[in-house]
């Protein structure tokens, strides 16, 4: 099955219900209004899915997400939807002003690549110390950093008042951060936005709660 995805008309993403990086390109694609396929990789189930060779082939890291679309593979959920970006119409994900361009990208790699990594599902199975402490710690230390950030940039989003892929970036890492008890009342520039975005549609059907591989218990 993995292995005819490319042949496919419809773009194929391959995540994980509870995934932050799956979920943005979830919001990515809804969005845009762009019609796609999903197709579950359970990061729990025989040990994690993505861990098998079959899913290698799609995503040489085994993690999620994967998207096929337009005869290629991508992994990478922020080199999916600039792509998306590049090649869809519908709302523009990055601005065209260089320095809200390069403020959303700030934004982004704040979360992905400095919040994110250390609250994942495989570095938490790696360490020995207690695991909520630990994403805890690394969630807050990223959020008073985002904070001050957010409260230079955001207007009614994330940066001015045009929707962008910090906001795409944003709401998935508070998900996190409520999974894992932590306070939001110093963060209330964080707070607000989320609020903002979660009242919009295409985050709420990309809502972890509402994917095919939901657990019964965890749908609402």
């Amino acid at each position: 099955y993995y292995g005819t995805m490319a042949t496919q008309t419809k773009p194929v993403l391959y995540g994980y219900f509870r995934s932050s990086c799956s979920w943005r390109v979830r919001i990515a694609l809804l969005l845009k209004g762009i019609a796609y396929d999903q197709v579950p990789v359970n990061l729990i189930k025989d040990g994690g899915q993505q861990l098998t060779e079959q899913y290698k082939t799609l995503n040489p890291m085994q993690q999620v997400p994967a998207m096929c679309i337009d005869g290629i593979t991508l992994s990478q959920s922020l080199a999916i939807i600039q792509y998306l970006d590049e090649t869809r119409p519908g709302p523009r994900l990055l601005p065209a002003e260089p320095k809200q361009r390069a403020q959303v990208r700030m934004i982004c790699d704040h979360i992905v690549s400095g919040i994110q990594p250390l609250q994942n599902l495989y570095v938490l199975q790696k360490i020995g110390t207690d695991k909520v402490e630990w994403a805890q710690h690394f969630i807050i230390r990223g959020f008073q950093a985002l904070e001050n950030l957010l409260q230079q940039t955001s207007g009614k989003y994330c940066v001015g008042n045009e929707i962008s892929m910090a906001d795409v970036c944003l709401v998935p890492q508070v998900y996190n951060a409520e999974r894992f008890k932590v306070d939001l009342t110093p963060f209330p520039t964080i707070k607000r936005l989320n609020q903002t975005l979660l009242e919009m549609e295409a985050f709420q059907t990309s809502h972890p709660s509402c994917q095919p591989d939901t657990p019964a218990d965890l749908r609402v």
